[in-house]
């Protein structure tokens, strides 16, 4: 079995919250799964912006997001990791995880995790609210003073949605544009294989509210069973390099404790590998 030490190079604690439209709880949260995921490897921390930001290029306090980005970009190179655990924050802050990752693993896939597509851009969105943007940004589609500080464009080929229940009119025209696929869950219980290196964008969103309802957008049909088996499945047949979980929005202190268990939960069943087992 798969050291949890060894999983992971570090642990990213990226509390964003101006991406949101909701963001009431969001800041308790990112402190609840940053605690979490600051058991399994080395915890690292991206600073907040000072204040809300001014808003620009078509999204809501753009001033912050960007600066936060950047800060993010310059821990995580200065940190040198080749696998990362991140805890998030709203959903954004997994573009910066990305771009690392996919300069360091050539070829990376990404499966995004999420009730939603956030496949918007600045010019489809309806709210402006970058947590709504974050796969059109991977994909080419940032704002421009955030495209020229990432790398290349991840292939749409290598992106794979999971569980996804709701989109904009803006979020459906870039899926059918680049023709971006959902992971076939049954076809993964036949027994269907996947490899490389691999990184997982959990938006906890992606769950059933009756079963996590600790999240300001609650839309997901995703059972916590069904996901924990997605997950350790994913991680018996490939690298998992990455994982970036999201959206947390604990109303108390109590909530928080009861999502941290599920959110310990996602971590371990990426980390935790059948004895003798390798990424293919």
């Amino acid at each position: 079995m798969q050291s949890m030490w060894e999983a992971f190079d570090i642990s990213l604690a990226y509390p964003q919250w101006q991406g949101s439209g909701r963001p009431e709880h969001l800041s308790r949260g990112a402190a609840a799964a940053a605690a979490v995921c600051g058991r399994y490897a080395p915890l690292l921390q991206v600073p907040l912006h000072a204040n809300e930001g001014d808003s620009a290029h078509g999204v809501n306090r753009w001033e912050a997001i960007l600066a936060q980005f950047r800060s993010a970009q310059d821990v995580l190179a200065r940190s040198g990791a080749r696998r990362v655990l991140a805890a998030g924050g709203d959903c954004a802050v997994d573009v910066a995880v990305i771009d690392h990752l996919q300069r360091m693993h050539p070829g990376l896939q990404v499966i995004w995790f999420d009730a939603h597509l956030d496949a918007n851009t600045p010019a489809t969105s309806p709210s402006g609210n970058f947590h709504g943007m974050p796969v059109s940004a991977i994909l080419g589609r940032a704002p421009a003073p955030m495209r020229a500080l990432l790398g290349a464009p991840l292939d749409p080929a290598r992106f794979h949605y999971c569980g996804i229940q709701i989109g904009d009119d803006g979020d459906w025209a870039l899926q059918r544009e680049l023709d971006l696929q959902s992971l076939d869950l049954h076809s993964m219980e036949r027994g269907a294989s996947m490899s490389g290196p691999v990184h997982i964008h959990f938006d906890l969103d992606v769950l059933h509210p009756l079963e996590f309802p600790y999240v300001a957008y609650p839309e997901g049909a995703l059972g916590i069973e069904q996901a924990i088996a997605t997950l350790s499945r994913i991680a018996r047949e490939a690298d998992v390099v990455g994982l970036t979980i999201t959206e947390f929005a604990p109303s108390s202190a109590e909530e928080a404790r009861e999502g941290s268990k599920v959110i310990a939960r996602i971590c371990e069943a990426v980390i935790e590998r059948d004895e003798g087992s390798e990424p293919v």
